[in-house]
């Protein structure tokens, strides 16, 4: 298995030049083909009061600035393509939908690989990302705002519940982790089950990745009080993890979304590379 198709999330002029980075070092890293994608969204219709007659002048400002953007994006891409030589494409949408859009959902479904931005939590609207992970069906690769410029993936930490989206993104990432100097399997508060006791948990899983080749210790760890989000944050910054793997939206997303969880906690503060898989 390897990632043969990667699709850049090109969402912002701020954020293309740095995914587009990325998505080259992995298409050279696997020899996979690139694929830049925009989506731009249609604004909401200013009305003129009384009537709520449609704006003509606010429209089309609204469209021109849409426009002006995905150009930079695409001017972005295409030059940095140009110099690296690289196998890809440009694609550009316009919906209302945006990155929801059944036209966009169709070309992230035949990615192997989606790149995207963490953006910066205090600026972005976080809810096109969140319906990239909930509903493309694709592990996505996410970059974390302060992380600049691509770096060796060394050091690779599962964050393993046991769950089928935890293991749905263990097997996604397994370019990653068989290129990868040392995989460590984290688990907290491991979950007792009829049949199983808390120090086997996460031992199936060791076993099928040592059969890829891949080197994979299993860590257990009891939270102390911690949250799950908290326990996994401190150990990427004390093992200095490269790249973070978990599942995404164990629960309802409307229960995370509500009530907090583990995933949108991780989206807000996250400080590694992250694959994440639902």
């Amino acid at each position: 298995m390897s990632y043969k198709t990667i699709l850049a999330v090109l969402d912002t002029p701020s954020h293309a030049h740095h995914i587009t980075e990325y998505a080259l070092a992995l298409a050279r890293q696997f020899d996979a083909h690139v694929v830049g994608v925009h989506a731009e969204t249609l604004a909401a219709v200013p009305l003129i009061a009384p009537m709520e007659i449609p704006d003509p002048a606010a429209i089309e400002a609204l469209q021109q600035a849409a426009r002006r953007e995905t150009a930079e994006v695409e001017k972005v891409f295409r030059e940095r393509i140009a110099r690296e030589g690289q196998s890809a494409e440009w694609r550009s949408f316009v919906s209302s939908a945006g990155y929801g859009a059944a036209t966009v959902m169709e070309a992230v479904r035949a990615a192997d690989l989606i790149v995207a931005s963490q953006g910066d939590p205090a600026n972005d609207n976080r809810s096109e990302l969140e319906n990239l992970l909930f509903d493309s069906g694709r592990p996505v690769l996410l970059v974390p705002y302060v992380m600049k410029a691509p770096r060796a993936i060394r050091s690779v930490m599962i964050a393993w519940n046991g769950s089928r989206e935890a293991s749905r993104a263990a097997f996604d990432a397994l370019p990653f982790l068989k290129a990868a100097e040392s995989v460590e399997i984290f688990c907290v508060d491991a979950p007792e089950r009829p049949n199983q006791v808390k120090d086997f948990v996460g031992v199936e899983l060791a076993a099928a990745l040592a059969r890829h080749g891949v080197n994979v210790t299993l860590t257990t760890q009891e939270s102390g009080g911690l949250s799950a989000a908290a326990a996994i944050e401190n150990r990427l910054a004390d093992n200095s993890v490269d790249l973070l793997v978990m599942g995404a939206y164990g629960t309802s997303r409307w229960w995370e979304m509500l009530f907090g969880g583990v995933t949108r906690s991780l989206l807000e503060s996250m400080t590694a590379l992250s694959l994440m898989s639902r």
